[in-house]
């Protein structure tokens, strides 16, 4: 089990957009946030020192947590070739001199050390050029085949403590996984580490299954599977992988379910007599009723982060817009209006604004806009992208890309929600329906 062993004073510095790396004369070192073009913030992390067994995971330890930062977009490591300075442990005095030399603007020391089947992690945080430390040094530990972990969180306290913003490293995501021909695909859920690694199927691909949605608390997943030749929603327990369908009693086909942030409430759409609207069940007594009841097609549920609304995609104007109504149903209120289609809305866990699959002539797009429709912008564009799903601190949107043609494929990709620092998921093979779960504790 991962522990985290003291507290930290991290710096609040930053809100959202794109880093620019800024000298503070007489303060601690901040980014701050613009929308221009700049040069990420260039930091170094000094060689960690072996403090005991740690063999080949001092490296992939030290590794990982450049990996995480430099996949950001914001930050920029500087190489060990042009590092001067040589400290000879962990608890050697900073020569701020020598790595001001080498423009180094943040500075990261550590330590690993492997006993008794754990691994522990320790790490400080310093800033350059004001000469002085940026919150205080934590340790992490873990199982040694769970590493990873410990390395995602030093790098979490990092990034929160240089941006202001919430971590999102040491997160899982739900996905899909496809093989076989475009016309024939072979689908099973997985759940990974956000960066792609530590894939763990949770299906088979015997049954086709679509969407997977974590609960609150990463505990449970909602799907939709075609085991009986219809769509049903279903819920699993990640741990024992029982499942089961939401609307056994109900009748209809059920799809798109969604958790509501306590887990208290699903939410999913039901197609009964050629008409499908927004059902709402309570996840432990299985009562259930609509949220919606119009001629149109109601689907894509996705509650606001105090579960007091709900977004969802309706044709109810003809083709399909954006809507959010109250989590308790009522008349609900149109909020896209530009041209072509949306869909797949899916409220940012800060509460500001809702992201969504938007299509214009041929092509799609990723977009984001206010949780009212306003300052709407596109994060993408391409042959076909679609189905957002947000980071736990609403800085990154990660979603599905399809590539043309005959053998085109789907990728899962991440895309900051400035639009910037586009790039792929490492995952061998193709891969579909991403949910980013939450923080893991």
């Amino acid at each position: 089990m991962l522990r985290k062993f003291f507290l930290t004073s991290a710096l609040a510095l930053a809100g959202l957009g794109l880093a620019a790396p800024v000298l503070a004369q007489d303060g601690p070192l901040r980014i701050e946030i613009t929308d221009g073009v700049i040069e990420p913030m260039p930091f170094a992390i000094s060689a960690f020192h072996d403090e005991g067994g740690a063999g080949e995971l001092l490296a992939q330890v030290q590794n990982l947590i450049a990996a995480d930062l430099t996949g950001t977009g914001l930050f920029r490591e500087i190489p060990a070739s042009a590092h001067i300075a040589r400290p000879e442990s962990f608890e050697t005095p900073v020569a701020y001199e020598d790595w001001k030399a080498i423009n180094a603007q943040a500075l990261i020391t550590g330590a690993v050390r492997v006993e008794g089947g754990k691994v522990v992690v320790k790490f400080r945080l310093f800033d350059v050029f004001s000469g002085q430390p940026l919150g205080d040094g934590m340790q992490f530990d873990a199982g040694t085949g769970n590493w990873r972990r410990a390395a995602h969180k030093a790098a979490d306290q990092v990034y929160a403590r240089l941006t202001g913003e919430g971590p999102y490293f040491d997160s899982r995501v739900a996905f899909v996984q496809e093989s076989g021909p475009k016309d024939a695909r072979r689908k099973r859920i997985g759940v990974m580490d956000y960066d792609g690694a530590n894939i763990k199927f949770l299906t088979d691909d015997s049954t086709l299954v679509l969407k997977p949605r974590f609960s609150p608390d990463g505990s449970r997943l909602l799907y939709t599977s075609y085991a009986s030749g219809f769509p049903t929603a279903m819920m699993m327990d990640v741990n024992s992988l029982a499942a089961r369908p939401l609307n056994a009693q109900q009748g209809g086909m059920s799809f798109s379910p969604r958790f509501s942030p306590d887990g208290r409430w699903i939410v999913y759409s039901l197609e009964k007599n050629g008409n499908t609207d927004i059902y709402q069940m309570d996840a432990a007594s299985g009562a259930q009723r609509p949220l919606t009841n119009a001629p149109s097609i109601e689907t894509s549920p996705s509650f606001s982060p105090d579960g007091s609304q709900i977004v969802f995609e309706s044709d109810r104007s003809g083709q399909p817009q954006l809507y959010v109504m109250s989590a308790s149903g009522g008349e609900p209120k149109r909020i896209s209006f530009g041209e072509g289609r949306y869909g797949t809305p899916v409220w940012s866990p800060r509460g500001d604004m809702i992201a969504f699959t938007r299509q214009v002539g041929a092509k799609f797009h990723i977009g984001v806009m206010r949780t009212d429709g306003s300052e709407e912008k596109m994060l993408t564009e391409s042959f076909l992208d679609e189905g957002p799903s947000w980071a736990p601190n609403g800085r990154v949107v990660m979603f599905t890309r399809v590539t043309p043609g005959g053998n085109g494929e789907p990728r899962l990709h991440s895309v900051d929600i400035t639009g910037r620092n586009m790039r792929p998921v490492k995952l061998n093979g193709a891969a579909s329906d991403p949910d980013w779960g939450p923080l893991l504790p």
